[in-house]
């Protein structure tokens, strides 16, 4: 598996409470040899906030990234 191949892009829309918000997922190397799980998250139509999680492989970051994905999917989330 490449990292970058599953890209996650969630969204939650709810007019009644103006509620318009994104979460991006994304699996990448490092430059020392690990991987990254980046998530930017805010509302539609800014940069957002970011973070780095570092992990040691590819599997433990995709792990990562589905245990993240399903905690937003409870939420109220959907795929975009």
């Amino acid at each position: 598996m490449e990292p970058g191949d599953t890209p996650l892009l969630l969204k939650r829309v709810d007019p009644g409470r103006n509620m318009d918000r994104f979460y991006h997922l994304s699996v990448e190397p490092t430059l020392f040899g690990g991987f990254a799980v980046r998530r930017t998250w805010g509302r539609v139509g800014t940069w957002g906030r970011t973070r780095l999680d570092l992990f040691a492989d590819v599997s433990s970051a995709v792990a990562h990234q589905q245990k993240l994905a399903a905690q937003k999917h409870r939420r109220g989330y959907c795929p975009q």
